[in-house]
């Protein structure tokens, strides 16, 4: 009697476990699904694109959802793109967007530094990092949606390895011995000329 109560109340709460889980879902996925019309960053005309709604409700239950398009009307031609139209969404908080965006931005890039391609992102751990024009190191929290808007063409990629490397050197400089002549470069990343290599 006890065993078959207990099996009972394990149903019941599986049941209500689905229910709330296929709920939550569907409100979920409901957020990302339809057509929406984004100003395509390469062209400056509308495209019409459609977010990876099922993608973005999975990854969402784990943390920040991944947002990524799943069609666009400029596909298979342009499908390889960082998919920098993202920001005109307004489905997420712009960091979410941001780390979407910065995620397909490094894809066939190698790092300015080492020269080494990048491997895939994760959300959370040993993110990449950016140099800027002006030579200073920029984590992904000092990206905003205005300067995904206007490109990041004049943006350099940097590896997780390089950018504590560099990090490290311009915190530490006593510590550290510069060896230019290593890869034919010359110069520091010091935040007012251009980045270099940052072996020691």
């Amino acid at each position: 009697m006890d065993s078959a109560l207990g099996l009972l109340i394990a149903l019941i709460a599986i049941t209500a476990a689905l229910w709330c889980g296929s709920r939550w879902f569907v409100r979920s996925s409901s957020k990302y699904r339809g057509s929406r019309i984004v100003t395509c960053p390469e062209t400056k005309k509308p495209a019409i694109v459609e977010v990876d709604s099922l993608h973005a409700s999975l990854t969402s239950t784990v943390g920040l959802p991944d947002i990524r398009l799943e069609e666009c009307s400029r596909w298979p031609i342009k499908e390889q793109c960082g998919q920098e139209c993202l920001v005109d969404l307004d489905v997420e908080p712009e960091r979410c967007l941001v780390s979407g965006v910065l995620m397909r931005w490094y894809r066939d890039k190698n790092c300015v530094f080492c020269k080494k391609a990048f491997p895939e992102l994760h959300w959370i751990d040993h993110r990449p990092a950016l140099l800027s024009p002006e030579g200073k190191l920029l984590g992904w929290n000092g990206v905003n949606l205005d300067q995904l808007r206007n490109g990041l063409e004049d943006y350099s990629p940097v590896c997780w390895d390089c950018n504590i490397a560099q990090r490290f050197r311009l915190d530490h400089p006593d510590l550290v011995v510069f060896r230019p002549w290593r890869n034919g470069i010359s110069g520091v990343a010091d935040g007012s000329s251009a980045a270099r290599h940052p072996n020691a």
